[in-house]
């Protein structure tokens, strides 16, 4: 089931907003790829993170 910025995975509810809607995008992306969700979720955290600190405000 594809989430969204009001149904998300707890494990996504402490992520700064702006991260968490990146965590959500790349998690969507990711199940229709076909992974498990429970993987989904792991990478996606870490890729948004990741993201996140590439694309830092200065």
């Amino acid at each position: 089931m594809p989430w969204s910025e009001t149904f998300y995975p707890v494990s996504m509810k402490n992520l700064p907003p702006r991260v968490r809607a990146k965590a959500i995008e790349i998690a969507n992306a990711l199940l229709e790829s076909g992974h498990p969700e429970g993987q989904a979720i792991r990478i996606a955290i870490a890729r948004a993170k990741a993201w996140a600190r590439q694309h830092a405000p200065w």
